[in-house]
């Protein structure tokens, strides 16, 4: 579905993601991990289209994306998860659910398909129906993460990318957000996910990529990465 091949990028002069391959199967779920400025955020922003690609070719099911923009990769159906949520604080759950289906629009979607996907997400995260006219900004870290999700989902993804969902949540939240994406994994949705949380991460995706520096050191099914003495040392605090 998804296949970068000798992907560069840079800010300025600086190069972060250095001739990155990688490739994702539809239904598949892969991970990305890594330790901090590894390039990992930056990867899914590259592959999204919010950052320029200055060398190499991204392709999405067979066809070269690499310079379109970020809203028409939407509109095929690449949607991210940010990290930090980044949801419209002062909007409504249900606006900020609603903004999420702007991808939809070019799909000339019936208005039933589009209460349909409405309910779907409710269902997903029950919560966010009872908070549905509540602020944004008035949620818990994870209602937002939750919020942030369901805004993505709105928009029909053919790939989900999701940049730490963890991040600053409680562990029984973690659990709960982890259970949610496992229903989409199970469900057939492709999920790419970067997560700082080794453990977590090889524990729910299939395969894995491990990055340094900006550039791709390991990759393998994630059973074996998790008995890798590399990973293990660094990522897993194995001693």
């Amino acid at each position: 579905m998804l296949e970068l091949n000798q992907v560069d990028t840079q800010y300025g002069n600086v190069k972060v993601l250095k001739e990155v391959s990688l490739y994702v199967e539809e239904r598949e779920t892969v991970t990305i991990i890594g330790s901090n400025g590894a390039g990992k955020s930056t990867l899914l922003k590259t592959i999204s289209g919010l950052v320029n690609v200055s060398r190499g070719q991204i392709s999405f099911n067979g066809r070269d994306i690499t310079h379109i923009p970020a809203n028409r990769r939407a509109h095929k159906g690449i949607i991210q998860v940010p990290e930090g949520r980044m949801i419209f604080a002062p909007f409504s759950v249900r606006e900020n659910l609603e903004l999420g289906m702007i991808p939809n629009l070019k799909r000339k979607m019936k208005r039933n398909d589009i209460a349909s996907i409405f309910e779907y997400v409710l269902s997903l995260f029950p919560i966010l129906r009872e908070r549905i006219n509540q602020r944004a900004s008035t949620l818990s870290g994870g209602e937002q993460q939750m919020l942030a999700i369901g805004r993505a989902l709105m928009g029909r993804p053919k790939i989900l990318l999701l940049d730490e969902p963890s991040l600053g949540l409680a562990p029984k939240l973690v659990d709960l957000i982890f259970g949610t994406l496992g229903n989409l994994r199970d469900r057939g949705l492709t999920l790419l996910l970067v997560e700082q949380n080794a453990e977590i991460a090889l524990g729910f995706a299939k395969r894995g990529y491990v990055m340094e520096l900006g550039k791709i050191v390991l990759e393998d099914l994630t059973l074996h990465l998790r008995t890798n003495e590399k990973v293990k040392e660094i990522y897993l605090g194995a001693k």
